[in-house]
């Protein structure tokens, strides 16, 4: 049949109809019923403008006989897209599409585990956008390669090197498994909403593996991840409120680690005094208070953004903005563990840490510490090594770091709240207090023997501490510049945004990737 530019775009339309049509008509709507999008109203409720590649790809739908008896688009869609006027590349899996399955079918992968996506992001240094819907691995795919394969020829370098080189946010909207959820955690950022799951392998795959029953819910829910496993970072109330949150976690980071990230607006008076502060810490010594609000005091008006708010819970992480340099701020919290810091808690410092020395953010540490926790249930859960690693992050970040120390700082746990083998900065408040460990409990640990010997123990132990407390002025340490900076703590957003301007000319002269690898857990 002779060529006819009228039957070639007639073509070209119909291809396009059905592509749009992905799984067809009944699980689209089945995907609507229970609250979900298909990948391309996700995409298009993030992007103001998508380009889609391999939108004709297609897989062939064979019955149990293996006999091919139709063809349906691809499970995954991807393209280059613009986000808040900055190009993205975007993928994801479509459910239904054979649950969003691996692409074993096509020639080239679009995405999912390396891909034309992913070679997108690397090849034009821009961010990586995924949405992750699918079961990851599908014995089916056997018949369409006429053998079975082994997973370890498929290479995850792509994924990896990404993470070194330029943004990847990640959103889990409904069921991620194996390859899926692998995928999902090589990540800077990511988010699941109430509903989802994530697992290496799901329900069948345990009851068969392991004869326990179990709901898909309580094995790898949402809820579970973002506050026990630490697996995501945080947890959406659903989809809109997802794509939200990866849209303005983009907001604070640069395209890509050649660049700093772009500096925000500057409305909120630098020189603003932080009168709030001195309501919000208790004159009480042992009274906690709330750290975050001490944060968004200081920073830009409405700029705070928590990261792993249900984790980890006894520092707080976050991205903010002050005098518009984005920035990333940690927190001792007092709420939790009285700030104590335990494993989880370092491990989630160490990912946010290396995160921010990756893509150029300072890093604003608030401190009030009493040390590494301890207990037996502490020390079960690695303490003393995921803290160590929280002091080598600190030490190994290539961004400058002002520590401001607001009330306790007791032990080890000090050391991973600045770095003294670079300048080092720190700034105290006069509601301070620091040493080897609490005046109280180091009393009761170094003079065990002359309490128990003292005529009157007790007037013994409160002499002793009475004469430490006296040594232990924090005005002695200032004196001999083993402190900085005190000063008046209302001075501190003024104070802290002259230095983040002045470590601004340092980190234009190192833009560039790091030498170490960015690692995605301890």
């Amino acid at each position: 049949m002779a060529f006819t530019w009228e039957s070639a775009l007639e073509e070209l339309r119909r291809r396009h109809e059905e592509a749009r049509r992905l799984g067809g008509a009944e699980r689209v709507e089945r995907q609507h019923a229970q609250g979900r999008q298909t990948i391309r109203e996700r995409i298009g409720q993030i992007a103001d403008d998508f380009t889609e590649v391999g939108e004709f790809a297609t897989f062939p739908i064979r019955d149990a006989a293996g006999t091919e008896v139709g063809t349906l688009p691809s499970s995954y869609v991807c393209g280059l897209g613009t986000v808040d006027g900055r190009q993205v590349a975007i993928g994801g899996e479509d459910f239904t599409v054979r649950a969003g399955a691996p692409q074993t079918y096509l020639d080239r992968w679009k995405g999912g585990m390396g891909g034309f996506v992913e070679d997108l992001a690397h090849e034009y240094r821009i961010p990586l956008i995924l949405f992750m819907e699918g079961i990851g691995g599908d014995v089916s795919a056997q018949d369409e390669k006429g053998h079975s394969y082994l997973v370890s020829s498929m290479s995850w370098r792509r994924s990896f090197e990404l993470m070194s080189q330029v943004p990847v946010l990640v959103a889990v909207l409904g069921s991620a498994a194996g390859g899926t959820a692998g995928r999902a955690v090589v990540s800077h950022f990511s988010v699941i909403s109430k509903g989802s799951v994530l697992f290496a392998g799901g329900p069948p795959v345990v009851r068969r593996a392991l004869g326990q029953t179990v709901d898909k819910h309580e094995l790898g829910g949402a809820e579970m991840h973002t506050s026990v496993s630490g697996a995501m970072d945080n947890l959406a109330e659903d989809e809109a409120d997802a794509i939200d949150q990866l849209r303005r976690v983009l907001s604070y980071l640069p395209q890509n680690v050649w660049e700093l990230p772009a500096r925000g607006d500057r409305s909120d008076p630098v020189d603003r005094s932080c009168d709030e502060l001195l309501k919000i810490i208790p004159e009480n010594r042992r009274r906690p208070y709330k750290m975050r609000e001490v944060m968004r005091t200081i920073v830009d008006q409405d700029s705070l953004f928590e990261i792993g708010p249900g984790w980890g819970r006894a520092v707080i992480t976050a991205f903010a903005r002050i005098d518009g340099i984005p920035v990333g701020v940690i927190g001792n919290n007092p709420m939790h563990l009285a700030g104590a810091l335990d494993g989880a808690a370092a491990e989630k410092q160490i990912r946010f840490v290396d995160l921010c020395s990756t893509f150029h953010l300072p890093i604003v540490y608030l401190v009030d510490v009493p040390g590494f926790m301890v207990g037996p249930e502490a020390e079960r859960r690695g303490v003393v090594r995921m803290g160590m690693r929280a002091i080598q992050s600190i030490i190994e970040a290539e961004v400058p770091v002002v520590t401001v120390h607001v009330r306790k700082a007791y032990g080890m746990a000090v050391s991973a709240t600045s770095n003294p083998d670079a300048l080092g900065l720190r700034i105290a408040w006069p509601s301070v207090e620091w040493g080897d460990m609490p005046i109280e409990g180091g009393v009761e640990a170094g003079f065990r023997r002359e309490i128990e010997r003292a005529d009157d123990p007790e007037v013994f132990r409160r002499q002793a501490e009475e004469r430490l407390l006296a040594l232990a002025d924090p005005w002695k340490t200032v004196e001999a510049f083993g402190m900085e900076m005190m000063i008046d703590p209302r001075q501190t957003r003024k104070v802290v945004a002259d230095f983040l301007n002045a470590g601004l000319h340092a980190m234009r002269s190192r833009v560039g990737p790091s030498d170490r690898r960015w690692s995605m857990r301890p």
